[in-house]
């Protein structure tokens, strides 16, 4: 059945392929982000595109008016270069995920999505690189991520606290690494994936095949790619699991097979100069999916090799375009 669906942040990565996938799907969507269109990741002719600060109450209602169905995924976010160095900015979200909730629950809107993360979980079940993978129960005692998992921490109970309060049905999804294409390449709020796509790209071309490594190379993640994780957020909506929930790869690996593994890709054999002044995050992270399969029958299952596959390719396109 077709709803009227709206997508908070359908100006990043992630929410423009959600609103593609929404649209395939026979829905209308309504769009909404606070850059210029120009500056959208993509930008699709038959969504609803609107231009609008949703930090602000009255953008929310604005955004909010004649829909059924949200899916909150707008933040002020990046890379971990991003998130360690601007923890204000990060913090400032709540303000978007807070006027989100009241203008929905005051619009009558029947399902509310919020986009969460991995950095709500305790620091204290990170700091080993063979790390046991996170469980959604292991965010508490609470020791997130400094500014952004404390927001993403204190949004997740809200979400919960308008379900009780109000009867607003709220789903919450913790992501873990998302990663693809039409996304953050360059700039400084490019993640691991897009960085090292984007250095070896330029190694490549340039024919110096040493590339600078955020810290040992040893640290471990999951990455997921973008179209599990559009998957993943649907069926989480559409399903009647109230908790958080992890949607996220269980695929472990080091930096430096990441590394290796792009470099594979395009062909070339590197040097890693590692620099471990830079920003690393904590030691190890990876999606405990106990929970999600128990629940819905289904976990991301993308390979890595594969979505690194077609994320190379299409950051190679971007930097062969840049340099002219």
């Amino acid at each position: 059945m077709s709803e009227k669906i709206l997508v908070a942040g359908g100006g990043g990565f992630i929410g423009g392929h959600l609103v593609q996938r929404l649209l395939d799907e026979g829905h209308q969507v309504r769009s909404v982000d606070l850059k210029p269109t120009s500056g959208w990741y993509q930008v699709h002719a038959d969504a609803e595109n609107l231009v609008l600060d949703l930090a602000e109450k009255g953008a929310c209602e604005t955004a909010c008016a004649d829909i059924d169905r949200i899916y909150n995924l707008a933040a002020d976010m990046g890379g971990m270069g991003f998130i360690e160095n601007n923890k204000a900015l990060c913090m400032l979200s709540v303000l978007i995920n807070t006027h989100m909730l009241q203008a929905a629950q005051q619009a009558g809107v029947k399902r509310f999505f919020y986009a969460s993360s991995a950095c709500v979980y305790n620091g204290e079940k990170q700091t080993d690189p063979n790390v046991t993978a996170l469980a959604e129960a292991d965010a508490y005692p609470a020791m997130p991520e400094d500014g952004y998992g404390w927001e993403k921490l204190f949004s997740e109970r809200m979400c919960r606290h308008y379900r009780e309060d109000y009867g607003l049905e709220t789903r919450v999804a913790r992501y873990h690494n998302v990663y693809g294409p039409e996304g953050t390449w360059t700039g400084g709020r490019e993640k691991a994936p897009a960085a090292i796509c984007r250095k070896v790209v330029e190694a490549k071309l340039s024919g110096d095949h040493t590339i600078e490594v955020w810290g040992d190379g040893l640290q471990t993640r999951s990455f997921m790619y973008v179209d599990d994780c559009v998957e993943g957020t649907i069926r989480l909506t559409d399903s009647d699991i109230i908790e958080p929930i992890n949607i996220g790869s269980s695929e472990l690996v080091t930096i430096n097979q990441l590394t290796d593994l792009a470099a594979e890709i395009a062909g070339i054999e590197i040097t890693r100069n590692h620099d471990l002044t830079a920003p690393q995050g904590v030691r190890g992270r990876n999606s405990d999916n106990t929970l999600i399969l128990e629940k819905m029958g289904w976990e991301p299952s993308i390979p890595l090799r594969d979505g690194l596959t077609k994320t190379y390719n299409w950051i190679y396109e971007q930097v062969t375009a840049a340099q002219g």
